[in-house]
C-alpha cells in the first residue's frame, strides 16, 4: 500500500446493510464501528486476525480479514489480464480450512485484496466491455472456488503503459464492478480508495457506488474521508499501521470515527505478535474495552 514498504456487530440496520455478520455471542457485546485488518500473507498468518477479543466478553476486534494480495497480472501473448496468486497467497487458499474457516466460523469475514504487479494491467485499462467481464468472472468464481466473502480492489502498482497496455479509460471500472456485483450479489466488495479506478467511478449513465460496500482511506496514520457517495456507517476516513503509527493517534483516530459517526475502522499489517496494548488504544476508544490476545 502507498508509502508502505511491501513485506456484537453493528447495529441490525448497518448489519445489514455492510452484509457482515457476527456470531450470536459478538452481537450481544460488541456495537460501533467494524474494525478491518490487512494481512500481509507474505509473512504473516490470517489465523492472526482471530485473536483479539475485547475485554468486556464481547465479541472479535475484527470483523474482516483481508487476504493481502492476489494480483492481476498482464498475459503479453494473450493480450489479457489474469489473476495470479502468488505461493503463499495459493498456499492460504489452499488451505481454508484451517485457515480461513476457522475466522468465518467466528463470525469474521474473509476478503481477497486484488492488486496491480507492475505488468501494466489495472483495473481501469480493459480494451472491452468483454474483458472487463472476462476478469470479474475470474474474480467470482475465485471467491466461489475457495468460499471467500468478498474482493477487495487496491489499485496500485499497475504501471498503467507497460507491455502496451493502454493508459486508463473511463469505462473499465464501471465494467469490471458492474459484472462483479451481478455474479456475487451477496458478497463484499470494497474499495482501497486510491489509483486512477477510485475517481472512475460513473460511466454510460452507470454509477457503481452503489454496488461497493465499504470504501476506506488508504494512508495509514491520515484522516481522510473517502471521496465516494457511501454512507457513513460505509466509510474508514482513518486508516493506521498497527504498532507503525502511533497509539496516541491510532486512538484519537478511533475516537474521532465514533463521534463523527462511521461505520469502519481500519487497519494494515495484522502479525503473529502480540499486539493487544496497541490495539486496545484503538479498542478502548471504539467499543469501550481493552483488546485480548489469544495465541
Amino acid at each position: 500500500m502507498l508509502g508502505i514498504s511491501r513485506i456484537g456487530p453493528l447495529v441490525a440496520a448497518v448489519a445489514l446493510l455492510a452484509g457482515v455478520t457476527a456470531s450470536p455471542a459478538a452481537a450481544i457485546a460488541k456495537t460501533g464501528p467494524i474494525c478491518v485488518a490487512y494481512v500481509e500473507v507474505n509473512n504473516e498468518s490470517m489465523l492472526n486476525v482471530g485473536k483479539y477479543t475485547l475485554a468486556n466478553g464481547g465479541g472479535n476486534v475484527f470483523d474482516i480479514g483481508v487476504i493481502f494480495a492476489a494480483n492481476i497480472n498482464y498475459d503479453t501473448a494473450k493480450k489479457s489480464a489474469y489473476l495470479y496468486f502468488n505461493p503463499n497467497v495459493q498456499r492460504v487458499l489452499d488451505n481454508v480450512a484451517t485457515q480461513v474457516r476457522p475466522l468465518q466460523a467466528k463470525g469474521i469475514k474473509v476478503t481477497l485484496s486484488i492488486l496491480g504487479n507492475h505488468q501494466g494491467a489495472g483495473f481501469a485499462n480493459f480494451p472491452s466491455k468483454q474483458a472487463a467481464e472476462a476478469f470479474a468472472k475470474q474474480l467470482s468464481d475465485a471467491v466461489a472456488k475457495y468460499g471467500l466473502d468478498g474482493i477487495d480492489f487496491d489499485d496500485e502498482y499497475a504501471e498503467y503503459g507497460n507491455n502496451g497496455t493502454g493508459q486508463p479509460n473511463a469505462s473499465s471500472f464501471v465494467y469490471l464492478v458492474t459484472a462483479l456485483r451481478a455474479a456475487m450479489p451477496s458478497k463484499l466488495i470494497t474499495l482501497y480508495n486510491i489509483g486512477p479506478a477510485a475517481t472512475r467511478l460513473s460511466y454510460g449513465g452507470v454509477n457503481i457506488t452503489s454496488k461497493f460496500n465499504y470504501a476506506w482511506n488508504p494512508y495509514y496514520g491520515t484522516w481522510s474521508v473517502p471521496n465516494i457517495a457511501l454512507p457513513k456507517a460505509n466509510l474508514s476516513p482513518a486508516a493506521v499501521q498497527i504498532n507503525a503509527t502511533s497509539t496516541s493517534t491510532a486512538a484519537s483516530l478511533a475516537k474521532r470515527t465514533k463521534s463523527e459517526g462511521y461505520g469502519v475502522y481500519l487497519t494494515y499489517n495484522l502479525t503473529a505478535a502480540d499486539s493487544h496494548t496497541y490495539i486496545s488504544s484503538f479498542t478502548k476508544e471504539l467499543y469501550g474495552a481493552n483488546a485480548v490476545f489469544t495465541r
